[in-house]
C-alpha cells in the first residue's frame, strides 16, 4: 500500500473569513464546494483539488502547528508575493537553499501555522537573508518582522 501524494491538509482556525483571505491572497487559492458537513468551514483549491480544507472553532485554544512545523507549498512570482506582504504588512523572511534554483518565502497564516512557499528557478530577490539556512532557524512567529 504505497502512498501516492498528498491529498490535503486541514486546520482550524478562528476566523473563518481571515484564514481564507490569506490563502487566497498569499498561496493563490480558491474557495471553492464543500460538502454539506454540520459546521462551518472551507475547502481552498489549487486548481480543480481541493488541497485546504478549513473548520471554523472559535472555542478553540490551539495556535500554531503543533508538532507540525511549516507547510510547504509550491508558488510562482516571488516579486508579487513579496510585494503584496510588504503592502498588507504581513511579516515574512526570504531564504535561497544553498546548490538548489529555490528561493522560499516563509510566513504564518492569521492561526499561526507557518507556511513556506517555494519559487523554482526565478530570479534571485534583494530580501534573500542568507543568514540563517538551516531549517531550525526559520523565523519564529514572535520574530517575525514586516521586511520593507
Amino acid at each position: 500500500m504505497p502512498a501516492l501524494s498528498l491529498d490535503h491538509w486541514n486546520i482550524y482556525c478562528k476566523d473563518l473569513k481571515a484564514t481564507v483571505r490569506f490563502y487566497e491572497r498569499y498561496v493563490g487559492l480558491h474557495d471553492g464546494d464543500r460538502p454539506p458537513f454540520p459546521f462551518p468551514g472551507a475547502w481552498l483549491y489549487a486548481g480543480e483539488k481541493p488541497i485546504l480544507h478549513l473548520v471554523s472553532e472559535t472555542g478553540r485554544k490551539d495556535h500554531g502547528s503543533g508538532a507540525i512545523d511549516h507547510i510547504a507549498i509550491n508558488c510562482e512570482d516571488i516579486r508579487g508575493t513579496i510585494d503584496r506582504a510588504k503592502k498588507d504588512k504581513i511579516p515574512f523572511e526570504v531564504r535561497k537553499v544553498p546548490a538548489r534554483p529555490l528561493q522560499q518565502v516563509f510566513l504564518h497564516d492569521p492561526d499561526g501555522v507557518m507556511i513556506e512557499l517555494n519559487f523554482w528557478n526565478e530570479a534571485d530577490v534583494p530580501e534573500i537573508d542568507t543568514s540563517r539556512t538551516m531549517p531550525g532557524e526559520r523565523m519564529k512567529k514572535d520574530e517575525a518582522k514586516a521586511t520593507a
